[in-house]
């Protein structure tokens, strides 16, 4: 008897193991092909723990890709950007809409600034309560005070983010970037501050410590600088800058791209959710937690403010992106202005147009102002005509000494008695032939300013016709004419419409706002 209760129990009890097996063990563990962002090779000391929880292996391939190109036909099982909006965008574009893949945000970080102490220390005490913008940043940047490193936006979600959120505050709208919100890049000074670049940010951050004499402030992510001045690599902690007119949060979503994954995929999203995990992902990290049974760390309690809305056409995004062009290599725009001094710009004009040239200086404290104004290492040529071309000066812009000289020539009270619109247009693009011919990679633009109808010197169709026989990179560059006054309206917009530019009507607002609405077209 007692033999057979032995044998019952032992009997039992292996049935009952065996139940269990099937129910918690008996699963092949799996592995899933990740395809993620160089940032999230912080999370490698975790993967671990993962498989040992969940029985689900992550094999990540760490690469900075911002649109996730290629994983629709890749052996990826999920994804793991910073940010999947060009992914989903460019799935849109496509007309691929509806198989958008499932997506789990995991944890958060607003793309912000850090600067050094002594330069954070400049910018807030010229800004209103110490109060930090982009625009403060761009205009610190285009006079040479702020040198930063930013990822590569053709390849980092991260510099993707920081351009989008710098792009929207230039626009002023308040909200997503349009089309005609990058149709001229009001970009130039923001970008004549970036010294250092990287494929990544992880990499942009690499070459930050071992060169920081090369730049004084970075733009990534908060978290990756909160983990960057916990290290011991920095001279000094960098002090983090929330700008007050926005930024781009990213949400680093994990993305399910083989759909016969969704278990696996479903048990790895639980655990990264979970509160346990989440206190640990913040600490490891510095990320903010979406599970809002975490607390916030303190230094992750500084609230976000405005939260910038992401384009909603992949054209705006690459748009913009072209029109950054390589980060690691320089700018070097020529603008020509073509400046009306005939006898009837004397008095109330000549003064708005003083002032405008002044506001392009730096003197403009508007944000509009701080993102058009002329920007270390720009070229500038300033023509004063009038029947005649009376003074001609070019400059690169080092310093303020530079801008000194271009404002004598503006301050110059030398006026003529006819206006010879279309010669000046012709010297203009003289001009601008022989820049392109040293340096054709330079953008080259030509701003034509005349407040009355030609009546000296060549005719409209004579300076076509010298325009025509031009090289062709000379006929690429493009003639924006500001109608101001008495100006002939349509033979302007007829010079425009001939070269691939646009007239600006500064009766419409002032001839400050028509020079910062076309800073930078080309």
């Amino acid at each position: 008897m007692k033999r057979y209760a032995r044998t019952l129990t032992a009997s039992l009890t292996l049935t009952l193991l065996a139940a269990l097996t099937s129910c918690t063990g008996g699963e092949e563990d799996v592995t899933l092909r990740v395809l993620a962002s160089p940032e999230l090779a912080d999370l490698e000391p975790l993967l671990g723990q993962l498989k040992d929880d969940t029985g689900v292996e992550l094999d990540m391939d760490y690469r900075a890709t911002a649109d996730l190109a290629g994983t629709r036909s890749s052996t990826y099982d999920l994804a793991w950007p910073a940010s999947d909006r060009s992914y989903l965008l460019r799935l849109e574009d496509q007309g691929e809409r509806a198989e958008r893949p499932e997506s789990t945000p995991i944890m958060r970080s607003p793309v912000v600034v850090g600067l050094t102490p002594e330069v954070a220390g400049t910018l807030r005490a010229k800004a209103p309560g110490g109060r930090l913008s982009w625009a403060d940043i761009a205009d610190a940047a285009a006079d040479g005070t702020v040198r930063f490193g930013m990822a590569d936006p053709r390849n980092s979600d991260t510099g993707r983010a920081a351009l989008v959120g710098v792009a929207t505050a230039a626009a002023g709208t308040g909200s997503a970037l349009r089309e005609q919100d990058v149709s001229c890049d009001r970009l130039r000074g923001f970008r004549s501050g970036q010294t250092l670049t990287g494929a990544s940010s992880r990499e942009l951050l690499g070459t930050y410590t071992g060169h920081q004499d090369q730049a004084n402030a970075l733009i990534a992510h908060e978290s990756e600088l909160l983990s960057l001045n916990a290290t011991d690599k920095l001279r000094e902690p960098l002090q983090i800058v929330y700008p007050d007119d926005g930024m781009v949060l990213s949400d680093f979503p994990l993305l399910l791209l083989d759909p016969g994954e969704r278990t696996a995929y479903g048990k790895v999203v639980d655990w990264l959710l979970g509160a346990d995990v989440q206190q640990t992902l913040m600490q490891r990290t510095w990320r903010r937690p979406v599970n809002q049974d975490v607390t916030p760390a303190e230094p992750l309690r500084a609230a976000v403010g405005n939260a910038l809305s992401f384009p909603d056409r992949l054209s705006i995004v690459e748009q913009l992106v072209a029109d950054y062009g390589d980060p690691a290599s320089g700018t070097t725009d020529l603008v020509v202005f073509l400046l009306d001094f005939s006898g009837s710009m004397r008095g109330k004009r000549i003064t708005d147009l003083r002032a405008a040239f002044a506001g392009l200086s730096g003197a403009d404290p508007t944000s509009t102002g701080k993102f058009a104004r002329f920007y270390r290492g720009e070229h500038l040529t300033v023509v004063r005509f009038g029947g005649r071309v009376l003074q001609e000066r070019t400059v690169t812009v080092r310093g303020d000494g530079d801008l000194r000289t271009l404002g004598k020539v503006v301050a110059t009270d030398s006026f003529d008695d006819s206006t010879a619109v279309w010669s000046a247009l012709d010297r203009g693009y003289r001009i601008a032939a022989a820049a392109v011919r040293e340096a054709p990679e330079r953008p080259v633009s030509i701003v034509l300013m005349t407040d009355g109808e030609s009546n000296a010197g060549l005719t409209y169709e004579e300076f076509l016709r010298r325009y025509k026989g031009l090289g062709a990179n000379a006929r690429q560059v493009p003639t924006f004419p500001v109608h101001f006054g008495e100006a002939d309206e349509a033979a302007l917009a007829k010079a425009a419409t001939a070269t691939g530019g646009r007239m600006v009507d500064a009766d419409l607002s002032s001839l400050s706002d028509a020079f910062k609405e076309i800073r930078g077209c080309h």
